[in-house]
């Protein structure tokens, strides 16, 4: 993160808790604000400058998850902490496979969420556009262009969210290695103790939608079954060939 203030949106449809937590990250040196509720939680992300959210899982009207689906389709891959009760337990897998960075059952001490938030921060991290990494790739029906986040086919620009830009940086680093799905929680999301989560399959799965000519026969994302996944630069067998 560079030196100016971390921006962090908290979502949560109880004020005086809302309100708290925005007092207290404002002494961390943070610059929060809040939002009461799903829509005004989409709006403000919508306008932009978000490091990092918030967020609520039962609120009425629109849910967090229901603002964490929404955001991620859109292609906003602003990290995302969710606030879950205790038994919410299904929720807190939802919300991973869903995108989320981190979650925190309430009730929740300060210290703690403070620990979670500045882990959060460092993890994220923007694909840096230097010269020690290719900031492009060209092979074949491909371009991938990773500072733009784009992937060009056909003639076509798919626009990437972070994770899927960085999941296959991973895998074009590694061509035609299998990469584990272990390896790709540690390496992107920055996981130390490993969720049971399909997080990965997910964003592979739209990932494939961008890649290939055909997701449901793919050339180039294949996958390497019980184990994880491997990049074919060639693209020129079929997954299970």
């Amino acid at each position: 993160m560079s030196e100016t203030k971390a921006t962090i949106l908290v979502v949560d449809d109880e004020k005086d808790l809302a309100e708290g937590l925005r007092y207290n990250l404002e002494l961390e040196g943070y610059a929060p604000s809040v939002a009461l509720d799903g829509r005004m939680a989409l709006d403000r992300l919508r306008d932009g400058g978000i490091d990092l959210v918030l967020l609520d899982v039962m609120m009425p009207g629109m849910t967090g998850l229901k603002v964490l689906d929404t955001i991620r389709r859109e292609g906003d891959s602003t990290p995302v902490i969710l606030l879950t009760a205790k038994s919410q337990e299904s929720d807190k897998v939802t919300g991973l496979e869903l995108g989320a960075d981190d979650y925190v059952t309430k009730p929740f001490s300060l210290p703690e969420l403070l620990a979670r938030v500045r882990a959060v921060l460092r993890r994220y991290r923007p694909v840096p556009a230097t010269t020690e990494r290719n900031a492009e790739y060209d092979f074949g029906d491909l371009k991938v262009d990773f500072k733009r986040y784009v992937v060009i086919r056909d003639g076509m620009e798919y626009t990437l969210s972070r994770y899927e830009s960085e999941i296959l940086r991973y895998l074009l680093e590694h061509p035609d290695q299998v990469v584990t799905r272990r390896e790709l929680l540690t390496e992107v999301w920055g996981y130390t103790n490993i969720p049971a989560t399909r997080t990965v399959d997910n964003h592979i799965a739209r990932l494939r939608k961008k890649v290939e000519e055909t997701p449901d026969e793919p050339r180039h994302i294949l996958t390497v079954h019980g184990i994880g996944y491997r990049f074919s630069v060639e693209g020129g067998e079929k997954e299970g060939e």
